[in-house]
């Protein structure tokens, strides 16, 4: 059974960083693709970040070259390091992959940034 957890979420003032962590089990990461998404209230989730079991990355416009995704397969983790956050995106930020075609979710970690 694969399961994701994530951890590192707070409340941080506008221009600050958090990295967030997810912790994969059930199958080793190295098979899996992994992404980072984000909720808002009232907002649909939408993708932020995400990196092949090669290591290439991608991530949303709105990204604008302050995160970056990694992987560490020995540790079965992927961490989101996020710099220079703005002010009113607090949000539920998941980690998720695909497993026998199914998605897979995190149960989220909170991230609030004030100003």
């Amino acid at each position: 059974q694969v399961q994701l957890m994530e951890s590192g979420g707070g409340s941080v003032q506008a221009g600050g960083s958090l990295r967030l962590s997810c912790q994969f089990s059930g199958i080793p990461l190295r098979l899996n693709g992994m992404r980072w998404y984000r909720q808002a209230p009232g907002r649909k989730r939408g993708m932020v970040a995400a990196i092949t079991t090669g290591g290439s990355s991608d991530y949303a416009v709105f990204v604008e070259g302050r995160f970056t995704i990694s992987r560490d397969n020995a540790k079965d983790m992927v961490d989101l390091q996020m710099n220079h956050l703005r002010f009113g995106t607090a949000a539920v930020y998941y980690c998720t992959t695909v497993y026998n075609g199914c998605w897979i979710w995190g149960q989220g970690t909170q991230v609030t940034v004030s100003g």
